[in-house]
């Protein structure tokens, strides 16, 4: 099976790569970078794709492509300095996304496995009641609007030209490597800045990177995946103030 990865050398992609490259499978793996900076030395084949957009030429990366693993997007983050989030959200999450799934359906691609985002659910749930994939959508901010809107637009690819997609949508993922709003989070604790939501109470979800690329790679493999939506997270959930300790002790 041959495999194009986008984000290959993001905190999932690098590790999806690596457990793909090391388990015992017919898999050719293409990886997506931006520049000849960043290598994948001998785990996939380098795909230099310097922007995402509505106009990017992935004609090359999809020849001969059966899944396409789409983990590349402008990122949430806690502090948007762009003047327009949403526009710049929708520019790569929703537009590029769907040019993508819209060349891979076209070019014979079977499977497009796409990494959404818990946000598409929305921030909370109600109490005692977590969120599943049959919640109505109900995102509060650019982050999650442009995921759920790519969402729309890869069910209705799906429909139109019968290429499977499977939607996962992770809560805030964890591990070696993490950036992001996680990252900030532990540069903040580290330094021992008082934080204002030690005395937050209600619990998350997280997700490790481990056991989610676990489940990409089943989401790769399995019938049973096709045009699923996919909760995911580790089965635990604790509080905020309950990572910081945790992320203060380690």
């Amino acid at each position: 099976m041959n495999l194009l990865v986008t984000g290959a050398t993001g905190f999932v992609g690098r590790v999806l790569i690596d457990a793909l490259a090391s388990k015992a499978g017919d898999w050719n793996i293409s990886g997506v970078v931006r520049d000849n900076s960043k290598v994948l030395h001998d785990r996939a084949r380098p795909v230099f794709i310097s922007q995402i957009n509505g106009k990017t030429d992935w004609s090359n990366a999809l020849l001969g492509c059966d899944c396409v693993i789409h983990l590349a997007a402008r990122v949430h983050v806690m502090r948007d300095e762009v003047s327009d989030p949403l526009s710049a959200y929708r520019e790569v999450n929703v537009a590029g996304t769907t040019h993508l799934a819209q060349q891979a359906a076209a070019s014979g691609v079977r499977r497009f496995v796409f990494l959404s985002s818990i946000k598409v659910n929305g921030e909370v749930s109600q109490p005692g009641k977590p969120f599943t994939s049959n919640d109505l959508p109900a995102p509060k901010d650019p982050y999650g609007i442009s995921k759920m809107e790519a969402e729309q637009e890869l069910r209705k690819i799906a429909t139109q030209t019968g290429m499977e997609v499977v939607i996962i949508r992770p809560p805030l993922v964890y591990g070696v490597g993490v950036g992001a709003n996680f990252l900030a989070l532990m540069k903040l604790v580290s330094l021992g800045i008082p934080l204002p939501f030690r005395k937050v109470e209600g619990l998350r979800s997280f997700v490790s990177v481990g056991n989610l690329v676990d489940l990409i790679i089943r989401c790769i493999e399995s019938p049973k995946a096709a045009n699923k939506t996919l909760l995911v997270s580790d089965g635990v959930d604790i509080s905020v103030a309950e990572l910081i300790n945790k992320i203060a002790s380690a």
